[in-house]
């Protein structure tokens, strides 16, 4: 029987890699997109279920986890965020930009798991955030786009928030991922990774990580970040 993911925003980018790169390996992929009409490269993947879903809207994730009742996920993978303009500033940014930001990267993901904690396999499941160095706060400042790292850093500690309140018997395993820098439209054509190689690491992170239990903030690659 193969292993279930549920990919949360898989559209383009790294989240299209994602789904790729399971299906490849022989994963069911439950695969969500804000708007299934506009997810044509989706859809020629195969072992692929499309839902759709706007991560921010609480009654739609409460309607999925609804319609995904009697799955068990190995893997929930929540890679939806948004990146804002490169030139959002503390100075800048508008209480609408950061609302907008702040909620689809550090509140919507970490709403999103608790909702579908139930679904997940308690004993060798994982919970994988798409987190960023950017989010690191040793490291990340000077990197550029200091509100989106803002964003993530926030997520990280929600995230260890998370953690804790899932106790100190709980099996399952939590990872805080970056991706490294990948040419997509939000790392820019010279980024010097492409999707696939970004893509196959993370997921080869993941299955390695299944019933290792704890929290971790990794690269593609399996390297510790500094939080």
């Amino acid at each position: 029987m193969s292993n279930t993911v549920l990919l949360i925003g898989a559209s383009r980018g790294l989240g299209l890699g994602l789904a790729k790169q399971f299906a490849n390996e022989g994963w069911h992929v439950i695969a969500t997109v804000r708007d299934p009409q506009r997810a044509d490269a989706l859809k020629t993947v195969a072992n692929v279920r499309i839902e759709a879903l706007d991560i921010d809207d609480v009654a739609g994730v409460d309607a999925l986890t609804q319609r995904l009742s009697g799955i068990t996920l190995d893997v929930l993978y929540i890679n939806a965020g948004v990146s804002g303009s490169r030139a959002l500033s503390a100075d800048t940014a508008t209480p609408e930009d950061i609302s907008q930001l702040f909620m689809t990267n550090t509140i919507a993901p970490v709403r999103l798991a608790r909702h579908m904690l139930p679904l997940v396999n308690p004993r060798t499941g994982v919970i994988t955030f798409m987190s960023s160095i950017m989010g690191s706060v040793e490291t990340g400042p000077g990197m550029g786009m200091p509100l989106y790292g803002a964003s993530k850093a926030a997520l990280n500690h929600l995230t260890r928030t998370f953690v804790a309140e899932l106790g100190e018997d709980t099996r399952l395993t939590v990872l805080s991922m970056h991706p490294g820098w990948v040419r997509t439209d939000m790392g820019g054509a010279e980024a010097p990774l492409d999707v696939e190689t970004s893509c196959r690491g993370m997921v080869e992170q993941v299955k390695r990580a299944a019933g290792q239990g704890g929290h971790r903030f990794i690269d593609y690659q399996g390297e510790p970040l500094p939080w």
